[in-house]
Order: C-alpha cells, then structure tokens, then sequence
C-alpha cells in the first residue's frame, strides 16, 4: 500500500509503546503479582486486541485474546502467576511485537503465525488456559470451551449502536465488533438502513448504517462494554431484561474512557483530556536550530542596546522571554535515563536463564534527566556492557560460594549528572589475561609494561576479547568496541575500575550535550573562551606573589583548602600573558575543585553550543563553539578534561617529589 492511513500509523506507535510497557509490568508481575498488578497486564492485552481488530490487525488481536485468555484466569483465581507464566508471557509479548511489525494482515502475518515459534507459543497458552484447541486462523475469536464460574444468570441483552459518519475513516470495524460479541454467546443481528442514502450519493468511506444485536449470554454488562470500550465515535445502548448483580470482577476501562452506570441506558463520549502530544524527533530538533539562532540574535540585540539606554527596558524583557522559551524547549528533549535502564530488566533475566547464573539488576539515579538524543544512543552499549559484566564478570554460583560470596550476583546501574556507571560484584579484571591478549595481537611489545588503567583501556581495542570460547553472549570481540565508537561520538571518556576478586566498574563520562547552556565568558588576550557555569564556583583574583613564585608550584589556597591550577596560556600554547592582574575561576568537575587562570573575566552569556569540525573534534581540552553576539566566534572549555588532565600531570610528579 503506497499510502499509509494515518489512523493506522497512530494505532502501530501507540500499541509499540504500550507493549514496551507491558514487559515491565510483566516483570514487575514476577515479584509482585497482586491484584492491581494484574488488572493492568489485563487492560493492556485488552486494549491491544480490541484496536488491533480496529485498525485490520486481526492475526495480532486473534493471537492476544488467547494471551488475554490466561490472564482473566489469573484475575479469577484459577491460573497463578509462577516463573513458566512469565516465561510464556515475554515470549508472547514478543511475537505480539513483531505480528504488529508486519503492518497489518497480510503475507507477512501469515507466514509468522505459521512458524514452529508461534505454532508451540499457542500451543502452550491453551495448554495453561486448559482450552482444548486454538482458534483456527481467520476465525473470530471464541471463548475458550471450560466454563467460566457464572457470575450472572443466563438472560438477553439488547444493544443498538450507530457509529458517526466519520467512524470508518477513523480506523472503527463494526463488523469485528459484532464478531466479537459472537464469542460471548448467542447473536442475532439486524441492521438499520434507514440513513442509507441513494446509490448516486452514496460516499463509501462514509457510515450511514445502525445495528442491533440481540445477544444471549451469561456473561454480565461489563464484558459487553469492554467490546466497545475503544468505539468512542458511535452512539450506543445496551439494555438487558432482568437487573444484573454487580460483577464480581468488571473490566476497568483505560484511563480517559467513561464508564457508564450499571443502570445508564446510553454510554456519554469521554471528554478529550490532551495529556499529551506526539511530535516527531526532526521537529524538536529544527525548533532546537531556530531557538539557537534566537539566543545568538538577542545576545546581538544585548550588545547593541548597551549604547541605546532608551532599548535596555524592552532588550531585557526579551532576554527573560528567550530564557523561559529556552528552558521551556530543553525540558521536552529531556527524558529521564530510567527510559534506558527500564530495559535492561529483560536483558538481565534473559541472560541469568542462558548463563545459568543467579544475578540481580540493581539501578539507582534513574530520575536523572539527559537529553534524549544522547538516550537513544546509550541504549546499545549499556546493554553490551551489561552482558559483559554478566558473562565474563560473575562466576558461577559455586566459584562464589567457594569465594565467600552469595550464589546470586548483583549488576549495578548508576546515573548521576553526566557520569553512568556499570558495576558488577565478580572476579574482576584478569590484568595478565588483557596483557598476553594484547601482546598476541600486537597492541603491546612484551617489554612494554603500561600501567593498570592504561591496561584496561585495551578490552576496548576492535576485535579484542579475553573469551576462551565463542558463544552466543561474548567472544567475538565487538561489544566493549562498541561502546567506546559510541562513547567517543558523543565526546565522552571510558573509565575502568577493577580488584580481583571483588568486582569491575565502568563509568562512562558524558560532557554537556545540551544545545544551549549558561556559559561565563572569560578572555585570553584578545581571545574570548566560553566555561560552563555549571560547573563555576567562585572566580578570586591571583596573588601576584603566587605568579611570580619560580617554584612549579601550581596550587592556591583558598580559604584553607588548597586547589590545583592551570594557566590557560600554557594549556593552550599561547604566548605568556603580561596582563599585570589576572583571575582565577575556580571550577569542579568530577567531584574536583580545579582552578582555571584567565585575564579577565567578561560576564555571563548564554551560549548556543555548536559542535566542531570533523578536523577539530580531537582537539583536547575543547566541548565546541558558539557565536558571539558581535558575530566572532568563542570555544567553549571542556572542564572535566583539563580536570582530568591537571590531576594526571600531579600524580606523575608526585613520586619525583
């Protein structure tokens, strides 16, 4: 189909999504299977099934109302919630996933219901829903043949619905509506053509017909509201003979659809309640683009109203509003990285089962917030990172009981400001393993002896594995390749950590990535730098005598503590500055105080961060550029490296001092 209906399109994101979600409620399921719990895994299902049949996804909602099936069980006490359920229920979860990648019923559809997997994944649902056979392929879907615990006496209902004249534009199927009011019992059904108008006016894609179905059925009024919970654009009645017993179970609709009283003849429409909106990744990012190219025009207006007093009034009322608009415009883009570790639950489970090892996900920091360009790149290497601390990190549970350690090990997952750590409770790193690996490769001379981190710094090299063996975890050696590719994309740095015996930890370390910061402009001569006040504590004057001390000593004292510094002139091979006052901006980045020494420091600006050239992205000790408001051009300082650096040059003096 060349065309895509946009109904169509907004059904195949939504159900994504809610299946996305449905993997942690699954999980959740495992440690926590109370009632709640399981009415949600319920509505889910339903809801999926209900506007898969919509939106012409019928092999999706024939295959979820045998999953649904196993469910309303579990909801009525006769089906409990153990290891084999879930087991099942991912499983389904999965295939559900991909019938909905097929687009549709089609070739596709077909071929996947048709596979081993999927003939043995139902075959297994009906086994655990005591259901005799699966519904054959095209069939509406039927209740399943054990009884049901009558929960309302046999009797006849009467439900009359008109869908709107747009209704079939919108994705409605009042056929699979009526088929599925077949499987609660009996149905007769008669259509009101009273609407129809004449052949010669007739618009196919509009609805002009009633129904109303008579329906026979023990089953009470809820379940026939639950198949016209998503029928928002019809006018419906559903009226029953005798009055019903309230439910012992009734189906809860989703949250923002009306439920009706047990005694109201017509259902109202719910209210719109525009919680939320979608809007395509490009459009924040051209929004993004315009709201930079903002900031650069107001620090122009700034600087020109500074000599037209009569415009500092309104020149300062548009700074307030591009400040509120810039913040405003970041929130959206940042999400809270739980979006990735939430997904790292499945792949934990999935590989405890496969490695045979006992192993807990523990993460902590989920509610930061980074930008979600940055997530959306951090979900691949986290995971290679995770299976490698489960592979190579955590022994076997008796490897650890012998060691002293409990049998079940423990992943850690950290995120806190821009640092995401990874930490495992294993045997550690095996230095002399990395160290023969690497002189077998070629990485090392045999005569080399590089220290612990820099030893390390090897599992990263493309190709490189300690593995013994192949499997299908580890071995090939192009995971950890793959987190550093990714890490260095995104100007970042790997750290490594590890103690024999006791466990690893990697730390990536991300610089600021936001497209628009508080920045303090500093000067260098005539050059103009930008530091990120973000990471500003306080800026002090430089004591002449510490200027002229010939010593090498780079530390201030600063109310007590002293401070290492770097003179900026130095760091960048300038020529030495004969500026007779100089400061110094004390700044802290990986929980380091370091001082930076400047000429002068020119105030604060808000800086539109632009992202250097393929030729200068190696140039240490830079995060990028930004424009100025008289057009020149400053860069911008990466803190947390000169911090790294100025901490690395004084640990090599020390064992010369």
């Amino acid at each position: 189909m060349d065309e895509i209906n946009p109904a169509v399109s907004a059904f195949v994101q939504e159900a994504r999504e809610i299946l996305e979600g449905l993997e942690a409620l699954l999980l959740d399921l495992e440690s926590d299977s109370d009632a709640e719990q399981i009415d949600a895994v319920f509505r889910t299902l339903h809801t999926v099934k209900g506007s898969g049949a919509m939106f012409g996804f019928g092999t999706l909602s024939r295959f979820t109302h045998h999953f649904e099936d196993a469910f309303d069980r579990v909801r009525e006490g006769r089906l409990s919630v153990d290891g084999r359920l879930i087991d099942l229920s991912l499983k389904a979860r999965d295939h559900m996933i991909a019938l909905l990648d097929c687009g549709g019923d089609g070739p596709g559809a077909t071929a996947l219901e048709a596979t081993p997997g999927a003939v043995a994944l139902l075959a297994a649902l009906a086994e655990i829903t005591g259901a005799a056979s699966v519904a054959p392929k095209g069939a509406a879907p039927q209740a399943t043949p054990e009884p049901a615990p009558s929960r309302t006496a046999g009797r006849r209902w009467t439900i009359r619905f008109r869908p709107e004249p747009d209704a079939l534009r919108n994705g409605m199927r009042p056929d699979l509506l009526i088929a599925e009011l077949g499987g609660l019992g009996s149905v007769e059904v008669g259509a009101d053509i009273g609407a129809l108008p004449a052949l010669a006016d007739l618009d196919p894609t509009l609805s002009h017909l009633g129904w109303t179905v008579t329906l026979d059925t023990d089953q009470p009024r809820s379940a026939i509201e639950a198949v016209f919970i998503f029928a928002d654009d019809a006018e419906l009645e559903i009226t029953g003979e005798v009055t019903e017993p309230a439910p012992e179970n009734p189906v809860r609709p989703v949250v923002g659809q009306a439920q009706p009283a047990a005694g109201e003849a017509s259902r109202k429409k719910p209210e719109k309640t525009g919680e939320s909106v979608r809007v395509p990744a490009g459009k924040l990012d051209e929004i993004m683009d315009q709201l930079g190219e903002l900031v650069i025009a107001q620090a122009r207006l700034s600087q020109m109203a500074s000599h037209e007093p009569e415009l500092e009034s309104v020149v300062e009322e548009v700074e307030r509003l591009v400040t509120g608009l810039r913040d405003a415009t970041l929130s959206i883009r940042m999400l809270p990285i739980e979006v990735v570790f939430g997904k790292f639950r499945r792949v934990v489970r999935d590989l405890s089962a496969e490695l045979g090892k006992e192993v807990t996900l523990i993460t902590e920091g989920g509610e930061t917030e980074i930008d979600k360009t940055v997530i959306d790149r951090l979900s691949e290497p986290l995971v290679h990172m995770i299976r490698n601390s489960m592979d190579h990190g955590i022994e076997s549970a008796g490897v650890r009981l012998a060691a002293g350690k409990p049998a079940r090990g423990t992943v850690r997952q950290e995120g806190g400001e821009v640092l995401i750590a990874i930490e495992d409770d294993g045997a550690g790193l095996d230095a002399e393993a990395i160290r023969a690996k690497a002189i077998e490769r070629g990485l090392l001379t045999s005569e080399a002896q590089p220290g612990e981190s820099e030893l390390y710094q090897l599992i990263f090299a493309p190709g490189f594995s300690t593995a013994k063996e192949l499997s299908s975890v580890s071995g090939r050696g192009v995971g950890m390749d793959a987190v550093r590719t990714t890490v260095d994309a995104l100007r970042g740095a790997v750290e490594v950590a590890s103690r024999a015996g006791l466990g690893t930890r990697v730390t990536l370390r991300l610089p600021v990535t936001l497209a628009i910061i508080d920045g303090l402009l500093v000067r260098l001569g005539d050059a103009v730098f930008v530091i990120p006040l973000a990471s500003v504590e306080e800026c002090v004057e430089l004591d002449a005598a510490e200027r002229q001390r010939e010593s090498g000593r780079t530390m201030l004292c600063i109310r007590e503590h002293l401070v290492p510094f770097l003179d900026l002139d130095v760091v960048f091979g300038r020529d030495p500055s004969t500026e007779t006052r100089r400061r110094v901006v004390i700044v802290k980045a990986d929980g380091q105080r370091l001082g930076l020494v400047v000429d002068d420091i020119l105030g604060q600006h808000q800086t539109v961060i632009k992202t250097l050239s393929q030729y200068h992205r190696d140039v240490e000790g830079f995060a990028g550029a930004t424009i100025l408001g008289d057009g020149s051009v400053a860069l911008i300082i990466d803190v947390a490296t000169l911090t790294r650096r100025a901490l690395a040059e004084r640990a090599e003096r020390k064992p010369a001092a």
